[in-house]
């Protein structure tokens, strides 16, 4: 594997590229945050750069470079593939009656001999990111893995956007399958947040909007928790997300808090909080935030002693709540990983990863990273 990574800005355009090894480029990784990378004129020039690659990515709350978080720019990452193969597909969410089916029918497309990784990169506001892991999981055999995360939109929550051998396109799910019989992907998927209160049981939900907890209203008794966060809703909620399992055996997954309903006294969450699961509410502990960071980059340690690729998604909400810290979170990974990672992602709305028993899962406030070696 080769690869050299470039960045854009505004003001300077991209930075230089090996123009030698272009032609020979066959996948380029980019993620972005400007509104100038959604114009069509901008992805023809990266293409002309890389004119025989696929290039895929997604609108970023943060685009990461080796230990870089950068907003308002764009970041790609190109490879040269010498004994793998990598194919791409997307689909609008709007073809499809729901986000199960959409991502069964991905998940088809690329299925073939020799598929060791999918990479889902998704639209962030116009998806079941919940459902839409289902699908991939139910279609694709076990030992295949598959990671990815939903494209964000900084902190503004309005539009995000996806590149898929095309121009950024909004309402589309892509995928990228990397095939190869000595093709490695290895991933890891922590968080770090501190459980606080009793478990208790949701007993009444509709997908992601959670009405009641013991019965009892569950705004309520969020708020009773929260304290004085209280009256910063549901911005505070970043900072208390909230675990969910299906029963005392189960791995738990994490949910963030989106909006609040005063009227009916419930509370929606960027994943689904089925009824009769468990959960229990989480709080902030910074140092173990960015010491699960770590943890996630040993779960995906492959041990090579050549370049190979770490695609790190990891959640907004640890962006927002670690602050000028958040870059000890990359920063951990690579002295975790080493050298030869050559590591690029994105700040998201969800990340899907598998961990435990479970397969691909949407997850949030996560780190998640997946290492692929050829």
């Amino acid at each position: 594997m080769k690869s050299e990574q470039i960045r854009w800005s505004e003001g300077s355009g991209w930075s230089l590229y090996d123009t030698a090894e272009g032609p020979n480029r066959n996948l380029v990784l980019v993620f972005f945050d400007h509104p100038q990378c959604h114009d069509p004129e901008w992805f023809e020039e990266l293409k002309s750069f890389y004119p025989n690659a696929i290039i895929a990515g997604v609108s970023s709350s943060g685009s990461v470079l080796d230990t870089v978080i950068s907003d308002h720019d764009a970041v790609a990452t190109a490879l040269t593939l010498e004994r793998s193969g990598v194919r791409c597909v997307s689909h609008k969410v709007s073809d499809y009656a729901d986000a199960e089916m959409l991502g069964a029918a991905l998940g088809e497309a690329l299925l073939d001999e020799g598929l060791r990784h999918v990479l889902i990169l998704s639209d962030g506001l116009s998806i079941n990111g919940s459902e839409l892991a289902r699908g991939f999981s139910r279609v694709l055999p076990e030992g295949i893995t598959i990671t990815g995360g939903l494209a964000g939109d900084g902190t503004r929550f309005g539009t995000t956007y996806v590149i898929a051998g095309a121009g950024a396109q909004t309402g589309i799910v892509a995928a990228v399958g990397f095939y190869g019989e000595t093709l490695r992907a290895k991933s890891g998927c922590y968080a770090g947040w501190d459980e606080f209160g009793p478990e208790r049981v949701i007993t009444r939900s509709e997908a992601n909007v959670l009405y009641t907890i013991d019965n009892q209203p569950a705004l309520e008794l969020y708020k009773r928790y929260l304290g004085e966060f209280a009256s910063d809703l549901p911005s505070s909620g970043l900072r208390f997300p909230m675990s969910v399992r299906k029963n005392i055996d189960a791995t738990p997954v994490i949910r963030t808090l989106l909006a609040v309903d005063e009227t009916s006294q419930s509370m929606t969450f960027a994943g689904d909080v089925p009824q009769g699961y468990l959960c229990r509410l989480l709080k902030t502990n910074m140092d173990s935030l960015i010491e699960h960071a770590g943890m996630a980059a040993e779960s995906s340690k492959l041990e090579e002693d050549s370049p190979f690729l770490v695609i790190a998604v990891s959640c907004v909400g640890r962006r927002l709540v670690l602050g000028q810290l958040c870059e000890e979170e990359l920063e951990i990974i690579r002295e975790t990983l080493g050298e030869q990672a050559v590591i690029t992602g994105f700040y998201s709305y969800g990340e899907l990863s598998e961990k435990g028993e479970n397969r691909c899962t949407l997850h949030n406030q996560t780190m998640t990273l997946v290492s692929i070696y050829e």
